[in-house]
């Protein structure tokens, strides 16, 4: 072999030396890479986390975060099913419930960082075990279309939901499912004389009054969208975020603050205990309450900040922030701990009762 062919035979051998290394190193790099899996509410808010928010942490991180859908009921369901051996590293679950997920021991407390010294005090939960992430409250959503070709004023109160006008055409979130729906029925139970620990009086009078004009009892607001566009529901409760969303799609909705108030509602994540990845899910939690998450999600999803230094991008963001502003200055709060106590009972009663 002469000079010029052993000069050939070296280059091509640094070559293919240089290309296994390469692929080596790209194995290694893939086999690194970790999957995240994180409980949320389909729809709006899993387009919005995955598309806009989760992508820099895992790019930062070298890991993918991976949406398992449902709602806070289905959530919590899956991850006392496998409580010894989770198959979920975060999840996001209403407020109400994700006190009853505490109580079961399924979350671990979170992290002291500066993200969570950020977040409004009211979305820590005792003990840091849980945290608010998007705040939200449950109100009134209107057909804009129905009600402008009725000549019907917009809602004003939690008892136009028994308005006689609207027989035929309330529906209402399913008590034992939907967080919306309960709340609906505590602001009715208030206005009848009842409290959180006394709900003889919404029970009573429920049928005679919102119950004798409810279409459909519905187990999420999934079907909402849908039944606003055909014209067969024309109020129902909902929040700010929701009817955001569906505006978005093009469907003529709109939302109202009733008089009453409306009742808080925060979407909140903790880390499920036992988990396989304790320092990265961790990791993850802390990221979504920092500013530049949640100001994301604000920008493509409606969803409203936990932690008030994230900044609103555009006048459409801006005006946003400050009507919630406004409707937090009537919205009130529920009782959680009593509601969680006593909820089966509920559920039981209006199962029977109600959704017979």
């Amino acid at each position: 072999m002469n000079l010029s062919s052993r000069f050939l035979s070296a280059r091509i051998t640094a070559v293919s030396f240089a290309v296994a290394v390469a692929g080596m190193s790209a194995s290694v790099a893939m086999a690194q890479t970790k999957t995240l899996y994180i409980g949320m509410n389909g729809g709006v808010m899993e387009k919005t986390w995955t598309e806009h928010v989760f992508p820099a942490f895992e790019k930062a991180n070298n890991v993918k975060v991976v949406v398992v859908p449902g709602t806070s009921s289905d959530i919590l369901a899956k991850a006392q099913a496998n409580k010894d051996k989770p198959q979920m590293h975060v999840m996001f679950l209403d407020d109400g419930i994700m006190v009853r997920a505490i109580g079961m021991g399924l979350c671990e407390k979170m992290k002291p960082s500066a993200a969570l010294n950020e977040v409004y005090p009211a979305a820590r939960f005792k003990g840091d075990m849980a945290t608010g992430v998007t705040m939200g409250m449950t109100g009134l959503v209107y057909n804009k279309k129905m009600f402008a070709e009725k000549g019907w004023p917009a809602p004003t109160s939690w008892m136009d939901l028994a308005d006689p006008k609207f027989k035929g055409k309330v529906v209402f979130q399913s008590l034992s499912s939907s967080t919306f729906g309960l709340h609906g029925f505590l602001m009715f139970n208030r206005i009848k004389g009842g409290t959180d620990k006394n709900v003889e009086p919404g029970f009573n009078a429920w049928k005679t009054s919102i119950g004798s004009n409810v279409l459909e009892y519905i187990p999420s607001s999934a079907k909402l969208s849908e039944m606003m566009q055909t014209g067969e529901a024309a109020i129902a409760p909902l929040t700010p975020t929701a009817v955001a969303g569906l505006q978005e799609k093009g469907i003529a909705v709109e939302y109202a603050q009733p008089k009453e108030g409306s009742v808080v509602l925060m979407s909140a994540e903790c880390v499920l205990a036992n988990n396989s990845e304790p320092v990265l899910a961790q990791k993850l939690a802390e990221y979504l309450l920092t500013a530049e998450a949640q100001a994301a999600g604000l920008q493509h999803g409606n969803q409203i900040p936990s932690n008030p230094k994230s900044q609103a991008v555009g006048d459409d963001a801006k005006r946003k922030l400050k009507q919630f502003g406004d409707y937090m200055k009537t919205a009130v709060t529920v009782d959680w701990d009593v509601i969680n106590e006593n909820r089966p009972a509920w559920n039981a009663r209006w199962n029977k009762t109600v959704e017979r």
